[in-house]
């Protein structure tokens, strides 16, 4: 039986479309991890510049590689940068609004100038600096992308547990005898997940963009693994003679990251009773006196 959540999400037009793009790219990532039309990283000199046709869809760059074939591995990278940035988000983000929210008052204020001082530095610059010591690498990305973005979890989550905090239904079950820990679990997490849903796809989102860029300016993926960035920085030499062969990796980082954004709010739409109500509230009609 289909769960009801996914069934509100897909009534939704953002939400049936992120949820379709994120899919498609999930499947396409992982059939390519074991077949793609064309091997990513062979040339063929002989095939250079192909226009789109058969056998080569979206045509070949200027060593005769098949686009296509390159999109569909750099969507590996993509989805284990953004399933990364993802988690390391998550973890960092429930930690810090826990400790911000939850604990007492001096260390609630550590807390919350130490997550002010963070987010004075921006997701790039983090990850610029970490690349700086340790190289450029993937798994630099996912820590500059989920360290920034956790920290924008905790800003914006630490309030809402606060307030539902002082809820009721999280005040009876305190007297019950559950614990702060058990508290956060069943009743304080489920009850800021709209809001928390929201920030963890644009920081999915935001991975998949500052991995492109990031490996465009030679600070994310090595050469030799195949990135949408990669592809993009290769063929924008070219933009003057083959405009077309550039099209492709933008289009799909584009649809990529639109996709992961109207997939958070169709999810937050879909999971949020506060924001159901009120929508059925303006199907109401009013009652003339």
């Amino acid at each position: 039986m289909t769960p009801l959540w996914l069934r509100r999400l897909w009534q939704t037009a953002t939400g049936r479309f992120g949820l379709i793009v994120v899919a498609v790219i999930a499947v396409t990532a992982i059939v390519s991890s074991f077949w793609t039309p064309f091997d990513p990283q062979s040339s063929d000199i002989g095939d250079r510049w192909l226009p789109p046709s058969w056998p080569h869809l979206l045509g070949t760059d200027d060593t005769g590689r098949d686009i296509l074939s390159l999109i569909m591995a750099g969507s590996r990278t993509a989805v284990f940068v953004s399933v990364g940035a993802g988690i390391v988000a998550t973890v960092i983000g429930i930690a810090l609004a826990a400790l911000g929210a939850l604990t007492t008052r001096w260390v609630r204020e550590t807390v919350a100038v130490f997550v002010d001082i963070l987010i004075a530095f921006p997701v790039l610059l983090i990850a610029m600096m970490i690349s700086s010591v340790w190289g450029g690498s993937l798994w630099v990305v996912i820590w500059a992308v989920g360290i920034g973005f956790g920290v924008n979890i905790a800003r914006v989550t630490r309030p809402e547990l606060r307030r539902v905090q002082q809820s009721d239904f999280v005040l009876a079950a305190k007297a019950s005898g559950l614990t702060p820990a058990q508290s956060l679990v069943r009743h304080l997490l489920p009850n800021v997940a709209p809001v928390f849903i929201v920030q963890l796809s644009w920081s999915m989102a935001v991975a998949v963009l500052a991995e492109a860029g990031l490996s465009y300016l030679g600070f994310g993926a090595s050469v030799v693994e195949p990135s949408w960035g990669i592809l993009l920085a290769d063929l924008q030499r070219y933009i003057g003679v083959h405009p077309l062969s550039v099209i492709w990796p933008g289009l799909t980082i584009t649809f990529t990251v639109l996709a992961l954004n109207l997939l958070g709010d169709g999810l937050r739409e879909a999971t949020d009773p506060t924001l159901r109500h009120r929508a059925a509230e303006t199907h109401i009609p009013a009652v003339v006196a």
